[in-house]
């Protein structure tokens, strides 16, 4: 495996280039390796909601962070890709939590700010860069304002100009780009593009989103697919089951990925 600083500084540059870094998120080492061989595969992001699941935990840090790192790890040892996890909050000590998940191998991670205080949400942000820089390893923050998931304002301009306010704020403390999820339209990806910079957006995609074509076209940075790429292979899998108990076959084409 290439060393954790060459794959942290690939990870970054992916970021940074003008093309757009697109993630199709992964929940165990089988789909690690199935994503991972694609050609046009360069970097992986774990989806904490899917590793959740296949754990048997509800999403939201139920899941104890043991058991995400020790998913995360098995990820990480599948690929000599770059690979982000998605540590949700930070488990009550971001900067932990950062350190924790370096050692594992990670060299990017999705820290959400659930509405925190702003003064709290930057100074988690602080800790990670600060304890991803104690480690000596090249680190991909892609910061999380969850201003639009959680309606936390009643219009559209104020949830903009809030995710910005954040936004600036993580980058200014050393984050690679900011994460707005939500189901954002055009006019609004150009809006959050527009006040945090070029390659500095991420987004979430979801059923109905803008396309991987457009959003490089607006200067987005990243997109990821959170848990839909989990859900597309168990509406597979139930599918598929659905036929077989009604006395049918297995889909011609399946391939032994595994």
């Amino acid at each position: 495996m290439t060393s954790i600083q060459a794959r942290g500084a690939e990870l970054r540059r992916l970021h940074e280039a003008p093309e757009l870094l697109q993630v199709v998120n992964v929940w165990d080492a089988i789909s690690a390796r199935v994503i991972a061989d694609l050609p046009d595969t360069r970097a992986l992001a774990t989806a904490s909601h899917s590793i959740a699941a296949t754990l048997g935990y509800e999403d939201g840090e139920n899941i104890p962070l043991d058991l995400m790192l020790d998913m995360v790890g098995r990820i990480v040892q599948a690929t000599d890709l770059p690979v982000s996890a998605d540590l949700e909050g930070g488990y009550g000590d971001a900067g932990e939590t950062i350190r924790r998940a370096i050692g594992v191998g990670v060299v990017g991670a999705n820290l959400e700010d659930r509405m925190r205080p702003f003064d709290d949400a930057v100074a988690e942000v602080r800790a990670a860069i600060r304890a991803a820089e104690a480690e000596g390893v090249p680190f991909a923050l892609n910061a999380r304002t969850d201003v639009f998931v959680r309606n936390a304002f009643p219009t559209d301009d104020e949830k903009i100009e809030e995710a910005v306010r954040r936004g600036r704020a993580f980058l200014d403390e050393g984050a690679t780009c900011v994460f707005v999820p939500g189901k954002l339209d055009e006019r609004t990806v150009e809006r959050l593009v527009g006040g945090l910079g070029a390659q500095k957006l991420s987004v979430i995609a979801v059923p109905g989103s803008l396309a991987p074509a457009r959003l490089q076209e607006l200067g987005v940075a990243r997109v990821s697919y959170g848990p839909w790429t989990q859900r597309v292979a168990l509406t597979a899998l139930r599918n598929s089951a659905l036929e077989l108990y009604a006395g049918g076959e297995l889909p011609l084409g399946t391939q032994p990925l595994n």
